[in-house]
């Protein structure tokens, strides 16, 4: 008889762990689609004492009844905003060729293994750190929170929106994924380029260009 053969399924993710918080809690401080301007009052809430948790991210990939937080910065200069392509070298097949604003991610315990806001700036800089590099200044301001649960990546995310102000356009990619990066004005992104933008990006350029 020959020898059992059998066929193990890897995960995409590698064991990846990830800080989600309860839906219930999201809705408990306001349940929404589209963008909020009071971020503040959501990462009041999402890091008490026993309410967010890390969690493989297999597993929240397809748990709505959880929110994946993910820290998301948008860079500006001069009236314009930083955007990138996706290409096919990103973790994230869904959302490949696709225009982005936002540069962030998960957060991790390598970020801190507890809730807490020291590790969610912590993330906010190692997710900066890790996809671009720039040259002067910047001052920045906690800006959003942008949800979407109308398609599959939104319903299991949540973003915390941070807006940097940079005193110069030096600014280049450290990652392959990221491709295309360059300023461009709000009506260039709304108008040209919009149908080729995610949906946290074309709800944060529609919130850019109402202010």
């Amino acid at each position: 008889m020959g020898g059992l053969r059998y066929i193990t399924r890897m995960s995409r993710y590698q064991g990846e762990q990830v800080l989600v918080v309860p839906r219930e809690v999201f809705e408990a401080v306001g349940a929404f689609n589209g963008v909020r301007m009071n971020p503040q009052d959501y990462l009041a809430a999402f890091l008490q004492p026993g309410v967010a948790r890390y969690m493989e991210r297999e597993l929240a990939e397809q748990s709505p009844q959880y929110k994946q937080l993910i820290t998301y910065a948008i860079f500006c200069h001069r009236g314009k905003v930083l955007s990138y392509a996706r290409t096919s070298k990103g973790n994230e097949s869904r959302l490949h060729n696709k225009m982005s604003l936002g540069i962030g991610g998960h957060i991790n315990p390598i970020d801190g293994l507890t809730a807490s806001i020291e590790t969610y700036l912590s993330c906010l800089e190692r997710e900066i750190r890790e996809e671009i590099s720039f040259t002067g200044s910047a001052t920045q301001e906690l800006l959003a929170v942008i949800n979407d649960d109308t398609n599959e990546v939104g319903s299991v995310h949540l973003g915390i929106v941070h807006r940097f102000e940079l005193d110069d356009d030096c600014v280049r990619p450290n990652e392959k994924a990221l491709a295309e990066l360059e300023f461009r004005s709000l009506e260039e992104l709304g108008g040209p380029l919009y149908e080729r933008l995610e949906t946290w990006s074309a709800i944060c350029v529609d919130a850019l260009r109402s202010m």
